[in-house]
C-alpha cells in the first residue's frame, strides 16, 4: 500500500512538473497554440490543406497585425523539446542572416540529408561544406558558358516546335481541354533530361505516354518527401521491414539507377555538350575524376531542380494571366514589338519558330510578369535550415542549436511591410524602372528569394527565365486561354507548389492582326 502511494505521488509530481515546465515554455513562444505532448500539431493538421496561407497568417499576426516582426514559432511533438522547435520567418533581414551572413551556421542539416540520401546522395542539393563547395564551383563554371545556354535554347525550341504545338493545335481544333500543368511538367522534364544527359525521354508527345524513368522519379521523390513528415525512427523501421512507401521507394530507385547507369555509359562512349559529359571531364580539388556514383547523383540533382520548378511557375503564370487581361495585352504587345523588329511585319513569321534567346533577352515586361508570378507563387514556398550553434536573428529571435529554421518564401510576397499595401495584387510594373524599359529587381535582394540567395543562389536562374519566356511566347502568340468550366485551381500541399487538380484550359486561336 505504501509503495503504491509512493508510485502515485511520483507520477503526480512528474506530471505536474512537466505541465509547469510546459506552461512556462509555451508562454514564451509566439505563433499557433501549443498543446502538451502534441505541440502545434493539432492546429497544423487542421490547416493542412492551406498550410502556406496558414503560415503567412501566423506571421502577419506575430506582432499584432503590424507585419513588422514576421517571425513565429511552431512546436512539434516529442514533448516540445528544442529539436521540436520550428522557427518560421519571412523577415528579409533574417533571411539574409540565414542565407548569407551566418551561412555556415545554417546548413541543410542531418534530418534533410538523411531523408534524401537514398535519392540524391551527396549531390549539390543535398550536401553541405566541402562536398557542396566542390560541386558548386564546378557547376558555376559550366552555367556561365554561352554554349550551355545555346544547348538549352535548342532543346526548348525543338520540344516546342515538334511536340507542344502539335498537341495544342489538336486540342484547339477539336475543342477539348488540356491539363496545361501536365504538359508543362512533361516539357520541362524532357528539356532538363536533354540538357543533363543529352537524352530525350519524349514524355511530351501526342500520345502522352508513361515513361518508366519519369514515373519512377516521381514515385521516388514523393516517397522521399514522406520521410520528412514522420519521425526518423519510423521511416527507418519501415525501410528495414520493407513496407509502405519505403518499398515503393526501393523499387523506384532501382529503375532510376538503371536509367542513370545507361545514360552515364552512353555519355562516356559518346560525349556531347550536355551537363553530364561536362562533369565527366572535370576533376575534384585533389585532381581525381568524379566516381560513377557521384556523377549519377550530380546529374539526378539537376533533373530534380530543373524540372518541377519551371513548370510549376509557368502553370501559376498562365492562371494569373487568364485572370488579368490587361497584363496579357501588354505581354502580347511587347512580343509583337520585338518580333516585328527581328522577323518583319508578317504575323505568320512571328509564330513560325520559337524564340531565339537574343529575342527572349529583350522581353522586359514578360520577365517582370514571371518574377511577379514567383513573388506570389514561388515554386518552393518554404525552405528549411538546421541550426548548428545557438544564434540570435536580426529581429531578436533566439534560435537554439539543433532546432530548425524555416524561411517562408511564400509569406514574404504577402507582407505589406515588405511589398506595400498592394502586395496581393499581380502587378508586373513593380519590377520595372520608372521609364518601364528596364527590369529592376528590389534593392534588398532578400525580399525575393524564389531562386534562393547568397552562396546557394540558383545557378540555372537565367536558363529558367529563357525556358519560361520561350514557352510563354509559344503559347500566348498562338492562343488565348480560358479555364475549363468548373475546374478548381487549388494548391497541392507539397514541397513544390503544384496545382492540386492541374490546370485544365481551353485554347482559342489568337488573331495577331487585330489591334
Amino acid at each position: 500500500m505504501e509503495a503504491d502511494l509512493i508510485i502515485m505521488f511520483m507520477v503526480v509530481a512528474t506530471t505536474s512538473a512537466y505541465f509547469l515546465w510546459f506552461y512556462h515554455l509555451s508562454s514564451r513562444l509566439s505563433g499557433p497554440k501549443v498543446f502538451p505532448l502534441f505541440g502545434s500539431l493539432p492546429v497544423l493538421f487542421l490547416n493542412r490543406s492551406r498550410i502556406h496561407d496558414w503560415i503567412a497568417g501566423n506571421l502577419r499576426s506575430s506582432s499584432g497585425g503590424s507585419g513588422t516582426y514576421q517571425t513565429t514559432t511552431i512546436a512539434i511533438p516529442y514533448f516540445a523539446r528544442k529539436q521540436g522547435f520550428y522557427t518560421v520567418t519571412c523577415n528579409p533581414k533574417n533571411i539574409e542572416h540565414i542565407l548569407r551572413t551566418r551561412f555556415d551556421n545554417y546548413p541543410k542539416g542531418p534530418t534533410w540529408q538523411t531523408a534524401f540520401h537514398d535519392l540524391l546522395g551527396q549531390g549539390i542539393f543535398n550536401s553541405d561544406g566541402e562536398t557542396w563547395l566542390i560541386q558548386r564551383k564546378t557547376a558555376a563554371l559550366e552555367f556561365t558558358t554561352r554554349t550551355l545556354r545555346q544547348a538549352m535554347a535548342r532543346w526548348v525550341s525543338r520540344t516546342i516546335k515538334t511536340r507542344l504545338w502539335q498537341i495544342l493545335e489538336k486540342a484547339s481544333e477539336e475543342r477539348f481541354p488540356v491539363d496545361l500543368q501536365d504538359l508543362l511538367l512533361r516539357l520541362t522534364f524532357d528539356n532538363i533530361c536533354g540538357l543533363t544527359f543529352g537524352k530525350d525521354p519524349e514524355t511530351l508527345s501526342t500520345e502522352l505516354p508513361e515513361n518508366p524513368f519519369a514515373t519512377a522519379f516521381d514515385s521516388a521523390t514523393e516517397a522521399t518527401l514522406q520521410r520528412l513528415l514522420y519521425p526518423g525512427f519510423l521511416w527507418r523501421l519501415k525501410k528495414l521491414l520493407g513496407i509502405g512507401a519505403e518499398i515503393r521507394l526501393r523499387k523506384s530507385l532501382q529503375v532510376v539507377e538503371n536509367y542513370m547507369t545507361e545514360a552515364l555509359t552512353a555519355r562516356k562512349l559518346n560525349p556531347s555538350d550536355d551537363l553530364l559529359s561536362r562533369f565527366i571531364k572535370k576533376r575534384d580539388v585533389d585532381g581525381n575524376i568524379f566516381p560513377n556514383d557521384v556523377l549519377k547523383r550530380i546529374a539526378l540533382n539537376f533533373v530534380l531542380a530543373g524540372r518541377d520548378t519551371s513548370s510549376v511557375a509557368l502553370s501559376w503564370f498562365f492562371w494569373l494571366v487568364m485572370n488579368n487581361p490587361s497584363v496579357e495585352f501588354k505581354i502580347i504587345d511587347e512580343l509583337k514589338t520585338v518580333l516585328k523588329d527581328t522577323r518583319g511585319m508578317d504575323p505568320n513569321a512571328w509564330i513560325s519558330d520559337p524564340l531565339i534567346f537574343d529575342e527572349a533577352d529583350r522581353l522586359v515586361y514578360l520577365k517582370a510578369a514571371l518574377a511577379e508570378t514567383l513573388r506570389l507563387y514561388p515554386s518552393v514556398p518554404e525552405d528549411f535550415k538546421y541550426v548548428i550553434n545557438d544564434d540570435i536573428l536580426p529581429d531578436g529571435t533566439r534560435v537554439p542549436a539543433g532546432s530548425t529554421v524555416t524561411y517562408s518564401i511564400y509569406s514574404v510576397g504577402r507582407m505589406k511591410s515588405v511589398w506595400g499595401e498592394d502586395c496581393l495584387e499581380f502587378k508586373p510594373e513593380r519590377w520595372l524602372s520608372g521609364t518601364g524599359d528596364r527590369f529592376e529587381p528590389p534593392k534588398d535582394g532578400y525580399k525575393f528569394v524564389a531562386f534562393n540567395a547568397g552562396p546557394r543562389t540558383c545557378l540555372g536562374k537565367d536558363l529558367a527565365y529563357l525556358q519560361m519566356k520561350s514557352v510563354v511566347s509559344a503559347v500566348l502568340l498562338r492562343y488565348r486561354l480560358s479555364l475549363a468550366p468548373g475546374h478548381r485551381v487549388e494548391q497541392k500541399m507539397s514541397l513544390t507548389l503544384f496545382m492540386k487538380h492541374g490546370l485544365k484550359v481551353y485554347l482559342h486561336p489568337r488573331d495577331l492582326t487585330s489591334a
